[in-house]
């Protein structure tokens, strides 16, 4: 099954609970998966949030919390960033949280409607048992993030017209390198790639099918360029590996840009 980043997750789902369409329950469970219960960690520069007596300690009552901000405060969100060193969009702000996010690679922006205050939540992941049996430790590092600021991400329509187009360099890529060949799993892999469809529980029931089928070409490029950029393959030449690298870096910036629109076209209107 092809799949999306545990932030991703977080902000679809969550967003649906801050807007009461979703369950928290269900939501929880879309977001831990076969981890460990996630913990959170509020840090220096995260302020408590509005109105509550305390501060949750787990993803479950992040989530519980920010749902009742949301309904006081009239809505709220939580957004979505996929930042690498190169391609910094969405990165929430200040320095030390920029830091933090592009070293995940990942993080969620809440936001609540008439709060100035928005709050960073980057996963620190610790990964232990087998490929057989995985398992992964998670905590959500929840800092205090810059004041509002003007969408970065671009529009669905763009995004599914910019991957089809990355879907195809992408393809060609894994296809040059015919790794089929020479690497014993990669015929499964790639079939498993090919054929894949999103988990069933990447997004809430209601996503639109847009939003769906653009979050599932994103998943399937960024699995292609996982695939194809193990090793050189067929690779003759250092030029001919540099440019090729060159090629998957740029699919794989459009794939993440693509989520990110995607899942933050579903934050949008949020309204309990």
């Amino acid at each position: 099954m092809l799949d999306l980043p545990r932030s991703a997750r977080l902000a679809a789902w969550g967003t649906g609970v801050l807007s009461a369409d979703v369950p928290l329950e269900p939501a929880v469970a879309a977001v831990l998966r076969d981890d460990e219960p996630h913990a959170v960690s509020f840090e220096e520069g995260a302020s408590a949030l509005p109105g509550l007596p305390g501060t949750p300690d787990d993803v479950r009552t992040l989530l519980a919390a920010l749902a009742e901000c949301a309904h006081t405060a009239g809505g709220g969100r939580l957004l979505l960033a996929l930042p690498v060193p190169g391609d910094p969009r969405g990165l929430p702000g200040p320095a030390a949280v920029n830091v933090a996010a592009l070293e995940a690679g990942e993080c969620v922006v809440a936001e609540l409607d008439g709060c100035a205050q928005r709050w960073a939540l980057v996963p620190e992941v610790t990964e232990f048992g087998s490929v057989w049996e995985p398992g992964a430790l998670v905590t959500w590092r929840v800092l205090g993030a810059a004041p509002r600021r003007a969408p970065e991400s671009s529009s669905v329509a763009e995004s599914e017209r910019e991957l089809r187009v990355a879907l195809s360099t992408a393809t060609q890529a894994l296809a040059t390198l015919d790794v089929a060949r020479w690497r014993e799993d990669a015929a499964d892999r790639i079939a498993a790639v090919r054929d894949g469809g999103l988990a069933r529980d990447a997004v809430p029931a209601g996503t639109s099918p847009r939003v769906t089928r653009v979050l599932q070409t994103a998943a399937r490029v960024l699995a292609i360029v996982d695939l194809a950029t193990e090793d050189d393959g067929a690779a003759i030449t250092s030029l001919e590996a540099t440019s090729r690298a060159r090629a998957l870096r740029e699919v794989a910036g459009v794939a993440r840009r693509a989520l990110v629109a995607a899942v933050n076209a579903h934050a949008e209107p949020v309204r309990p």
